[in-house]
């Protein structure tokens, strides 16, 4: 196999945290990453007996969790202390956050079920893929979002507050603040206007 990394003396974990290319066979990723099955594992567990040891156990998984935030196990994480929360976030069921690179939620933000936030990214080339080479690019979600359910956010996106994205939507570039946007590949379909901060369920929803 090519020497990826000659006379670069970092390692993998070192080289993941810095953003670049790296081989997820570092002794210390394995450690975290088994560390955080067990968390995750414990904590959906806990969530049906003991709601308050199961937030314990999440605040101990994740880098940040804000105030009053919830996430509905199962959740999903590579090693959660990579993911920061807000405060006042919801996350339904089976949130998948792949956090190879930092996955930032912010304040008050609504995530429907089945949402995936991915991180990792692998090589084009077939060599270097086929050698084991990844790595992964930041996902940033503003204050007062809603990921409708089934949404994927792809490596290296921004989303700016306020912003909804319709249910089943593929996010591939960053999105600007205050728009409503659908599809896949995701694309705005308007800004939100006064008119949208209505107390009245609208049709064609989202999907929470």
């Amino acid at each position: 196999m090519t020497e990826y990394f000659a006379g670069d003396p970092r390692t993998n974990k070192q080289r993941m945290e810095d953003g670049d290319f790296y081989i997820a066979d570092d002794p210390d990723l394995e450690s975290a990453s088994q560390r955080a099955y067990a968390l995750q594992t414990q904590y959906a567990e806990l969530h049906r007996t003991d709601p308050d040891a199961a937030y314990s156990v999440l605040q101990e998984l994740l880098g940040e969790l804000g105030e009053r935030s919830y996430i509905k196990p199962p959740l999903f994480v590579d090693y959660g202390s990579y993911l920061k929360v807000g405060k006042r976030t919801f996350a339904n069921y089976n949130l998948t956050a792949l956090d190879v690179a930092p996955i930032t939620i912010g304040d008050d933000c609504q995530i429907g079920p089945n949402v995936q936030l991915l991180t990792p990214i692998h090589p084009l080339e077939p060599t270097p893929r086929r050698d084991k080479l990844e790595g992964a690019l930041p996902i940033t979600i503003g204050n007062n979002v809603w990921l409708g359910g089934g949404v994927i956010v792809c490596p290296g996106v921004t989303i700016g507050d306020n912003t909804v994205v319709g249910a089943g939507s593929v996010v591939t570039k960053d999105l600007p603040a205050n728009v409503l946007a659908l599809g896949s590949p995701a694309r705005v379909v308007r800004e939100l206007e006064e008119k949208d901060f209505n107390v009245r369920p609208a049709t064609g929803g989202s999907g929470a």
